[in-house]
């Protein structure tokens, strides 16, 4: 899914209505920098789609910009300096805060970025819109956080197993932190499950 025609995507829309695709039908979601290009209101509407869609033993696997060490960068006065080379071509920090120039400047206004996130506030979104089981990852040298949540609770070292799993190995085996803010299984007020 795409909202994107020219990705030639399965299917053209936007994650903020996945009306096409039946509820607890899909087994997985995966995002790599969607996120950040919606409105701080749409994350709720975005990811309530993506929890509605997944099974209960399904997962989401997401992977958006780091504000956190893209700031450190900016606090350095390297707002406009290529920090790495993607496809895409060469990524600054003002790239990664605010949406790849060389798309917007084409008119492709939907790649503005419109939010961000830290790890902390990533990791609290999908706690928010009720994933019983969530796991965060930053991974400072890659200026990039992931996050797998479940919709079910589940043990928390099935949770660090299943992130070793399916964060990617190239995001493993740099220096990362891992759980630096840890959800795991919800519970209510009085600590249970």
């Amino acid at each position: 899914m795409d909202i994107d025609s020219d990705a030639q995507p399965d299917i053209v829309g936007s994650v903020l209505d996945m009306s096409m695709v039946p509820t607890q039908s899909v087994d997985a979601v995966f995002t790599s920098h969607m996120l950040e290009h919606l409105y701080a209101h749409e994350i709720p509407v975005a990811l309530a789609e993506i929890r509605r869609v997944l099974k209960q033993d399904a997962l989401a696997l997401i992977t958006v910009p780091d504000l956190q060490s893209v700031a450190h960068l900016i606090t350095e006065d390297r707002l406009c300096e290529t920090v790495y080379v993607s496809p895409a071509g060469p990524i600054t920090p003002f790239d990664m805060v605010y949406g790849h120039r060389g798309f917007v400047g084409q008119g492709r206004l939907y790649m503005a970025h419109r939010s961000g996130f830290t790890l902390t506030t990533l990791v609290e979104a999908f706690k928010t819109a009720g994933f019983g089981s969530v796991i965060g990852l930053r991974r400072e040298a890659g200026f990039d956080l992931w996050v797998l949540a479940i919709p079910q609770v589940i043990d928390e070292d099935l949770l660090r197993e299943l992130a070793m799993q399916y964060f990617p190995s190239w995001v493993r085996s740099h220096e990362t932190t891992l759980g630096a803010v840890l959800v795991t299984p919800r519970t209510d007020g009085d600590g249970r499950h």
